[in-house]
Formats: structure tokens, sequence, C-alpha cells
């Protein structure tokens, strides 16, 4: 759907970050993680299936990667992460799911307290437009949408990045 090489340049990982993934899924992005924030990082992987994370753990194991921690939770409840120790907190196309703003309330709150005073938060959303594939239209979100969304956490857009079918934006 979009070039993950591009995604991990804006995402600009570094040796020993803590990135944490939220809505993982299979944990493609998790997994690319570990790999550049090496030993000295640690990487968050949480998803509500626990297939899901099953095969993320199976992947990591497979892979020798011992800098990931993979959870079954469902990301609206209360994170299991320590407060202020998390530099890149990620969600790629999980929003529309979660209903917000109702659906997102506590995901916000926890998301501020987990995240390093200079961490951010980066997000990959399907465009507000018509495609063959994807969420319905209604439940997709704008940039604008989002950002107005994420105003009363106290979170700001940094920039905007298209991704063709989908767009990112990093926030602080």
């Amino acid at each position: 759907m979009h070039d993950s090489n591009l995604v991990f340049r804006e995402l600009n990982l570094k040796e020993g970050d803590s990135f944490l993934d939220l809505g993982c899924g299979p944990g493609d992005y998790a997994l690319h993680a570990a790999h550049i924030i090496a030993d000295s990082g640690m990487v968050y992987a949480l998803d509500k299936w626990k297939y899901m994370i099953d095969g993320l753990k199976q992947k990591a194991e497979a892979q020798g990667l011992k800098n990931i921690k993979a959870i079954v939770r469902d990301i609206t409840d209360q994170l299991p992460i320590e407060d202020s120790c998390i530099d890149v907190c990620f969600l790629a196309t999980v929003l529309h799911t979660l209903n917000p703003p109702t659906g997102t309330e506590n995901l916000f709150k926890e998301i501020r307290r987990v995240l390093k005073l200079d961490g951010r938060m980066v997000m990959i959303n399907c465009k507000k437009e018509d495609q063959p594939f994807g969420p319905p239209l209604h439940l997709r979100l704008s940039p604008e949408e989002v950002e107005e969304t994420l105003e009363e956490y106290g979170f700001k857009m940094i920039n905007y990045v298209d991704l063709g079918y989908n767009y990112m934006t990093n926030i602080a």
C-alpha cells in the first residue's frame, strides 16, 4: 500500500529508541523497528487479537529478536507501559477503527502518559477519499480531523507525508 522505506525514513528511529506499535496486527512495523533500534532499544507491540501477537512472537523468535515485547491488549484500555519511556508511538491504519473522538479519549491520554517529553506520535491513516479497498469513506479521517481530535490532548501535528492511498503525520 505504501513505501515502507519512506515510512521508516520519516520515523527516523535510532539505535536505543523505544518504539510503541499500537494495533500492531501481524507486526511488520514492529519487526522492522526492532532491527533498527537494536538490542539497546525496545519495541512494545500491542494488539487485541491473540493470534496476531502469537504470530509476531513466532516471527521475532525466528529472526532472533529479543527486543520485542508483544502484548495482547485492547489499546483503548490502560497501556501496560511505564510513564515517559516511549520515543515514538506508532498507529498504522488503526484510528478509523476506534470511533474518534469518543472511542479514543483514553487512548490519547495514555499515549501522552507514556511518551517521553520529546517523544512523538506517528500515524498512518487512509486518505478520506473513495478507494476500492479499506474502510468506508465515512470512517476515514482527514488530516484536519485528526489534528482537531488530538488538540484537546495537547498534541500538535508537525508534518504530513503523502503515502499514496494513505498519509502519515508526525505529532508532538
